[in-house]
């Protein structure tokens, strides 16, 4: 049975093969919710699945939408342009957390511009890890608004947040000269 490449590495394949623009283009349109039949070819780059008649990912029902936002989001943190800022953005306010909580990843490494308030507000999540993940996009995104957010995360139930969130006021108490 042959091995599939890591996913990292069939996404900047499949980049590479298409171009960043039309990849960025494809990843920007299922993060809005484009339906999946149209990024087939992407797709299969994207997640490593098939996608061929009769396979789970294509049935909504067996692979809910927010898989599909999830996956565009997810293309998007292995191959950027700043072109799917605004997306991204948007995606922090996803209504499932999976697309909310990948963007925050993006977010985090490409130092996207404006993930500020998204981040801030999934600072609140239920979701322990949500929240984890957003106190790291404040470390690199976040302004003096947002410090009251973090150092609020310095009490949180869980141990994960609370270790994130001292290191995330350590680099904006760095970052922003505090």
């Amino acid at each position: 049975m042959p091995t599939r490449p890591p996913v990292a590495r069939s996404i900047t394949d499949l980049a590479a093969r298409i171009g960043t623009s039309a990849f960025v283009s494809a990843c920007v349109a299922l993060l809005g919710g484009a339906p999946r039949e149209r990024y087939l070819d992407e797709l299969r780059g994207i997640t490593g699945h098939a996608w061929l008649p009769g396979d789970d990912v294509l049935d909504p029902d067996a692979w809910k939408d927010y898989w599909v936002r999830t996956w565009g989001a997810r293309g998007l943190l292995h191959v950027w342009d700043d072109a799917a800022t605004d997306a991204v953005v948007r995606g922090l306010g996803d209504e499932h957390y999976r697309p909310a909580e990948m963007c925050l990843k993006v977010a985090t490494r490409h130092d996207v511009a404006g993930a500020g308030d998204g981040a801030a507000a999934l600072a609140r999540h239920v979701l322990p890890r949500v929240r984890a993940q957003a106190v790291r996009c404040l470390a690199v995104s976040g302004d003096r608004e947002h410090v009251a957010v973090v150092r609020s995360l310095l009490d949180d139930d869980h141990p994960d947040v609370r270790r994130q969130a001292g290191r995330a006021l350590e680099a904006l108490m760095r970052r922003l000269d505090l």
